[in-house]
């Protein structure tokens, strides 16, 4: 039978001979049980609240490690979310090998005071050492707490267990490092036969030392719910009420961990925040062992919904990572998942498209542009008629006012043809993005930018950049040729896509120009020797307005090669145009290079 609650007086380790495996709740040939024992307590939510993460400890243990500069990046995208009160408090580290060493050097270099970054160690003295050289202010610790563990996978008894924990806690404390004990798989424990006496004796040191200990909830296998009434140790909220109540935990130094084995992580995170927890613990994308962890995303809207604010958060930013995530570290997010699926806000059924079109409020319950940087979607099916198919191309392009098609748009109209002949040959399935597009492409080609266009703003990108550089060298600046000729024939081979480098001066009269295509170099110098350019637009316009000119595609009257010009001011240290700087660029040897870099 499961155990009363004990006299306050009575709050001392239990010792057993054998192990309390709580065989009514979790009788393991099937699936665990749920039992009240009718003893309400209200909520009594803490001062305030905060999120923190696991991602690069607990998440790494459920998919391949992540490399130092994928930490990195995910570690800058947190501090973005997080906002400027950092409410994405802290953020955990692995300290065991050289790679976890590289991560943990490259974020603490950006100097970041959100999220703060902590270590995750195994309760052993020398793994202390680990987290000394690391120069971290703060460790988590494993201290396994059910008999689960204590026995069956420790092998020690209860009083062996509480002096190995206690006796690395105050080797951290000797440090002067906070420790964050992990009181792992809680939700299985004797409460007040080890739990509670364990968090006695940690605030007993934490008086002593003057150094706060945290304690870390952790729901391992997800078996906790959120019902005040339910018993214990699977209550969230009279867990967090005994820490707080029974073991004189303050609130701010409680943090809830679960997992999502029975669809609960969120609302027992939600649970653990209500009745006193001051942290939540979460992971990206819910990615942890086995079912995962409580989905950081998820909590940032908690947060957002209990507090009435987002409090400075960018939750934008959610959909950066999203997107990180499935091009970068090619993770699969299900489409359906809330917030960060591909589906997530979108409908395909007619009606509700019908509803979206007239006003989105209908069917979306709050701005995904605003919050999360995406419109809402709709899936198109022989159903959704060309209002759906004009709505899928506006939202999809992200097309601007002025840009929209209606759904008495001809391409609009022949793209529902073919959707609906589909269908009369026997289809049953949606219509995918992919298909949409392919045949927004072929009946609305002008929304699109062609791959002419792409390769020549390509083009204007990179020359631009270049040519801006460049009109900066001293040597370019003096106007002296002989000082000139190195630097470009030394550009000239760096960059072979240029056919023709050269400098005019304020009248247009040439000063020195180059070419290493030794086919065109006679007539090259011959125009250049005997033509002024003051009616040349690739001069008139940077010296009237002061900027880089990019011309439009031309055939070069010396090579026939299809050719862009790009010209900028040279100016003085006075700011004074004293001449311009010219390149006419192959624009064939450009596409081929455009393509080498994409291999």
């Amino acid at each position: 039978m499961l155990k009363i609650r004990p006299k306050k007086e009575n709050f001392c380790l239990v010792e057993k001979e054998n192990p309390e495996l709580y065989k009514e709740l979790f009788p393991y040939i099937e699936p665990p049980r749920i039992f009240f024992d009718g003893k309400y307590i209200p909520p009594q939510p803490p001062a305030q609240i905060y999120i923190t993460d696991t991602t690069f400890r607990d998440g790494q243990q459920a998919r391949t490690p992540y490399t130092p500069e994928q930490i990195e990046a995910l570690y800058k995208f947190l501090h973005r979310l997080s906002g400027p009160k950092g409410i994405i408090r802290k953020t955990e580290f692995f300290l065991y090998t050289p790679k976890d060493r590289e991560a943990l050097e490259r974020c603490l270099s950006l100097g970041y005071p959100y999220p703060e970054i902590t270590g995750w160690i195994r309760a052993k003295k020398e793994d202390l050492n680990l987290v000394k050289e690391a120069g971290l202010k703060e460790t988590g610790m494993l201290t396994s707490c059910s008999d689960y563990h204590i026995y069956l996978k420790l092998g020690k008894t209860r009083k062996q267990a509480l002096e190995d924990y206690l006796a690395v806690v105050k080797e951290a404390l000797s440090y002067g490092i906070k420790p964050r004990c992990h009181f792992e798989d809680i939700t299985r424990a004797d409460i007040y036969g080890f739990v509670i006496p364990f968090a006695i004796e940690l605030m007993k040191l934490r008086e002593e030392s003057k150094i706060d200990i945290k304690i870390r909830l952790c729901d391992t296998l997800g078996v906790a719910v959120p019902y005040p009434e339910a018993v214990l140790p699977i209550s969230v909220p009279k867990l967090v009420r005994a820490f707080i109540d029974e073991a004189g935990v303050p609130e701010e130094l409680l943090e809830w961990h679960g997992h999502n084995d029975y669809y609960k992580s969120v609302i027992n995170a939600t649970a653990a925040w209500l009745y006193g927890c001051s942290y939540v613990n979460t992971s990206l994308l819910g990615i942890g062992e086995r079912t995962g962890n409580t989905p950081l995303e998820a909590m940032v809207f908690e947060y957002i919904a209990l507090k009435g604010s987002p409090d400075g958060m960018d939750t934008t930013v959610i959909t950066e990572i999203a997107n990180y995530y499935k091009t970068v570290l090619h993770e699969k997010i299900p489409f359906r998942q809330p917030f960060v699926g591909d589906d997530f806000n979108a409908t395909r059924a007619g009606i509700h498209i019908d509803g979206l079109i007239k006003n989105e409020e209908i069917y979306n319950s709050f701005d995904s542009v605003k919050v999360l940087g995406r419109p809402i979607h709709i899936i198109i099916t022989d159903k959704s008629g060309t209002a759906g198919v004009a709505y899928w191309v506006n939202t999809y392009l992200n097309l601007p006012q002025e840009k929209k098609v209606d759904k008495k748009h001809p391409g609009v109209v022949k793209i529902y043809k073919k959707i609906l002949e589909q269908y009369e040959r026997g289809r049953i399935t949606s219509i995918s993005n992919e298909e949409m597009l392919a045949l927004t492409k072929k009946y609305i080609p002008e929304l699109f930018e062609s791959e002419l266009d792409h390769l020549r703003n390509y083009a204007i990108n990179l020359i631009s950049k270049l040519i801006e550089e460049f009109v900066q060298e001293r040597d370019i600046i003096s106007l002296e040729v002989k000082r000139i000729r190195p630097l470009f024939e030394n550009f000239l081979d760096e960059h072979p896509y240029i056919q023709f480098i050269y400098i005019v001066d304020t009248e247009g009269k040439p000063i020195f120009g180059l070419t290493k295509d030794l086919e065109y170099k006679k007539e090259f110098e011959r125009l250049f020797a005997t033509e002024t350019f003051e009616d040349r637009e690739w001069f008139i316009k940077p010296l009237k307005t002061g900027k880089t000119f990019v011309s439009k595609f031309y055939t070069s009257r010396i090579t026939g090669s299809l050719c862009i010009t790009v010209s900028a001011p040279i100016r003085n240290a006075e700011e004074e145009i004293i001449g311009l700087l010219g390149m006419d660029i192959r624009f064939e040897d450009l596409v081929k290079m455009e393509s080498e870099n994409e291999t």
